[in-house]
């Protein structure tokens, strides 16, 4: 799924084949319309501004978690993007001049493929451990890490900045 650009390197070990370390479990799964990479939105905004919206669905050991996620309006959902590869350090984006570390891109090529996705809640139903989406940039099939309500007070930067870049 992901070709070598000139200029990106490789890590000497594959993190997928080291033993675990962190016990991390999968506790849901995304349905959403996106079944390829290149059909994927890059990001949330693109996500959102197809229409197309989506669902995760909780197994059913961690449903009552979702007790009092109603009251958000957003969510930041924690994905692991099992199709991304694990041992490239250093990409090439298609759209940069230069190859840059991971930490410094938003791929989701990097040793722990951790997906970042600020959602707009539309409903929760406990029961049935559905969470419906407006959108999401995640293909379908995506194992979910976590979940937790976004609070605008405290999780907005406004100040932000990344130098390069004409957005705040």
């Amino acid at each position: 799924m992901f070709e070598m650009r000139g200029g990106e390197k490789l890590l000497e070990a594959d993190p997928a084949t080291l033993p675990p370390d962190g016990h991390i479990v999968f506790i849901g799964r995304i349905t959403s319309p996106w079944t390829t990479r290149e059909d994927c939105p890059k990001n949330m905004r693109t996500a959102a501004e197809t229409g197309q919206p989506a669902q995760i669905t909780i197994d059913a050991p961690y449903r009552e978690g979702l007790a009092g996620l109603e009251r958000a309006s957003h969510v930041i959902i924690l994905s692991w993007l099992h199709h991304a590869p694990r041992n490239l350090i250093v990409q090439k984006p298609r759209h940069a001049a230069e190859a840059k570390g991971v930490f410094g891109l938003r791929s989701p090529a990097r040793p722990n493929p951790i997906g970042l996705h600020v959602a707009r809640l539309v409903a929760v139903d406990v029961a049935t451990g559905r969470i419906e989406l407006n959108a999401i940039d995640a293909l379908d099939g995506t194992p979910i890490i976590d979940i937790k309500p976004y609070f605008a007070s405290v999780d907005a930067v406004p100040e932000a900045t990344v130098t390069g870049r004409d957005e705040r």
